[in-house]
């Protein structure tokens, strides 16, 4: 089992996608989850391991999704008489299982690497390339004949100016160092996405013959207005890998300034056909494996423990919206 986990673990790093580990920390008997029980829950809501059952599986689900959104870690502990005032740092949730037992979970949200999209293969561009890999950002590579052999640190090389068929992460930063090699292709490409960051490696006088092209290209002042030109902190950069060396600071000061352009949802409309809000708890409910299912007026209302069918048969109006 553990093996499998492991396996699970670096395939989804590998795959540079969010994803949350839940460890149970803490247990008071008979919650099914024990000490040092362990789960990968990815964004859609797939989750790989134990944690427990019933209602301690859903409150996981929504707090995995919760902690991949913010980026930030928690804990979180499900027991039968939950403090009215939490303690600092703790999120409590009722034991709403009729088998009661108590049991505290850590969980930890791993990001995606940070993206760094390389357009060209100039000698600033393989600079980048050997500077953003030890910085451990996800670096892709794009330029007609472009190889191994010049970015032997890339993650990946593209031999188009297209980010299409790249998945994109909410953190990535795109930096055209073409230099005088389809300048205006490279660019156009960048902007057909939205990004946190767009930057051109080039002088004053260059940048405006290829932002008049691209004027020319139907692309907007407001939208060239984002391209940050010249690339980079002023430093005073002279060889390749200093200019580099700005760059890549310009974009660890973004990083850390700058909203992302996305968030992670927790739960996401392709997740939707595959879970189902508990109206009683809030807690997400997997369909294929519920405590409860009721037919009321036509339609399905799955539960994760007695404890919210009960209440709900009791009171169905009170937790059915038009």
């Amino acid at each position: 089992m553990f093996d499998e986990y492991l396996k699970k673990l670096t395939e989804l790093r590998q795959r540079n996608v969010p994803f949350a580990i839940a460890t149970v920390v803490r247990r008071e008997a008979p919650s099914s989850g024990k000490t040092g029980d362990h789960a990968l829950i990815e964004q859609n809501g797939n989750l790989w391991g134990w944690i427990g059952g019933g209602c301690t599986k859903g409150i996981m689900l929504k707090e995995a999704g919760e902690a991949i959104q913010q980026g930030q870690p928690r804990l979180v502990r499900i027991s039968p008489n939950p403090d009215d005032i939490s303690p600092e740092g703790i999120k409590d949730y009722k034991m709403t299982c009729q088998s009661g037992g108590s049991v505290d979970v850590y969980i930890e949200p791993v990001m995606p690497k940070p993206q760094l999209i390389i357009m060209g293969k100039t000698a600033i561009a393989q600079a980048l390339a050997q500077l953003g890999k030890i910085l451990d950002y996800k670096v892709t590579v794009m330029a007609m004949n472009a190889d191994s052999e010049l970015f032997p640190t890339a993650d990946e090389i593209k031999i188009t100016f297209n980010l299409a068929k790249v998945p994109l992460t909410a953190k990535r930063f795109v930096v055209v160092a073409t230099q005088g090699e389809q300048d205006e292709i490279a660019l156009k490409a960048a902007l057909k996405e939205e990004h946190g960051y767009v930057a051109l490696v080039a002088s004053r006088k260059k940048k405006e013959a290829v932002f008049d092209y691209l004027r020319l290209s139907g692309i907007a002042d407001d939208v060239l207005a984002k391209v940050k030109t010249p690339a980079g902190i002023d430093i005073q950069a002279k060889t390749p890998a200093e200019v580099a060396i700005s760059i890549l600071a310009e974009i660890i000061q973004y990083q850390h300034t700058q909203p992302l352009i996305e968030q992670f949802e927790p739960l996401t409309d392709d997740t939707e056909s595959k879970f189902y809000i508990n109206p009683v708890c809030g807690i997400p409910v997997d369909k294929t494996a519920p405590k409860h299912v009721i037919n009321y007026k036509g339609q399905n209302v799955y539960f994760c423990c007695d404890g919210c069918k009960i209440k709900f048969e009791q009171e169905p109006e009170k937790y059915v919206t038009a």
